[in-house]
């Protein structure tokens, strides 16, 4: 039972991460689409400053439950995939880089170049995501003693490039959604085209991943031993449908809302259709690491659970007081 719950919270864990620093990641590669001038790049900047370091925490929760949770899986995973992890630092660390970075000269050159950096890492941020999740659900071939078979471009296979595309796309318009709420002008109405343009990319490239999920993956699997799990895509396909409508209507915060519930039903579709796998051996069934046998102690996680009980709520009540002091459109500063 604590397996399986933990298996939960930290499927919860990468979801909101991807709802919160996904529109961060999306905001940055939307810069040299939207941005024409030196005040609207300051207004994209602003849109995500105050908030992406603390976006990042869900980032670092998840890979600190792996660790205490899933031992096993943390050593494989940070193991046999440590080169796509690798790029994902240096590139969150790059970003970190041009936030502070960008303004400390006055010199246009110098904007320029930070602002390129800026637009390549967060784009190799939402590409390698893609690509790391895209191949847990299909597998990777690590034998017994969790040894990678293979070198970083054998990530870079047909559903891996497919998962990158859609996690790209996808958020590029939650970041078009979010500049929809924290832009004025000129920029707000670029921004709501964007999204709107966006979202037909991000449904069409949604049947492609699930049609090559179909070929690719044993996930749907799980939903024909356990039919309730049908509400999962079928509440992901209907906060899609939604964004679009709210945003029509002019209701920003709901379409992003609508948008952030999309993304979390699309990883627990993924994630839950893998349960109890965490790693899949492609080349050794035997050698998938699953929710139960890399799992720490029974008390390990009653620990662990009673310690996020009483903390991950003082995290989101923090980020909830952050992100209604920073609500109101305007150049907040980074």
């Amino acid at each position: 039972m604590l397996e399986t719950i933990w298996f939960i919270l930290w499927t919860l864990l990468w979801a909101v991460y991807f709802i919160l620093d996904g529109f961060d990641l999306g905001v940055g590669t939307l810069m040299p689409f939207l941005a024409k001038n030196e005040q609207e790049k300051k207004e994209m900047y602003a849109a995500s400053g105050p908030y992406w370091d603390g976006n990042e925490v869900w980032l670092i929760s998840a890979g600190g439950v792996t660790f205490a949770a899933f031992p096993k899986v943390y050593a494989v995973m940070f193991s046999a995939l440590y080169a796509p992890l690798l790029i994902l630092l240096f590139a969150l660390i790059l970003r970190a880089t041009a936030y502070e970075f960008r303004d400390k000269v006055e010199s246009a050159s110098w904007r320029s170049f930070w602002d390129i950096v800026h637009f390549l890492v967060n784009l190799l941020a939402c590409v390698v995501l893609g690509v790391f999740f895209a191949n847990l659900f299909m597998g990777i071939p690590v034998d017994a003693d969790g040894v990678y078979h293979g070198n970083i471009l054998r990530l870079f296979n047909i559903y891996g490039i497919a998962g990158g595309i859609f996690f790209l796309f996808l958020f590029m318009m939650h970041g078009a959604i979010w500049l929809t709420i924290k832009s004025s002008g000129d920029l707000k109405a670029k921004a709501m085209a964007f999204a709107g343009a966006l979202w037909v990319c991000v449904a069409c490239l949604l049947l492609v991943f699930l049609v090559l999920t179909v070929f690719y993956t044993d996930i749907f699997m799980n939903y024909l031993s356990m039919p309730w799990l049908i509400v999962l895509p079928l509440l992901a396909v209907a906060a899609l449908l939604y964004v679009p409508r709210l945003l029509n209507e002019h209701k920003s915060w709901l379409a992003w809302a609508a948008s952030g519930v999309f993304i979390l039903c699309v990883t627990f579709f993924g994630v839950m259709g893998m349960f109890p796998a965490m790693i899949i051996s492609s080349i050794d069934p035997a050698a998938t690491i699953t929710a139960f046998n890399g799992c720490s102690t029974k008390l390990t996680l009653e620990i662990m659970l009673c310690v996020a009980l009483v903390m991950v709520p003082i995290v989101l009540l923090y980020q909830f007081w952050m992100y209604r002091l920073f609500s109101k459109p305007g150049p907040e500063k980074a």
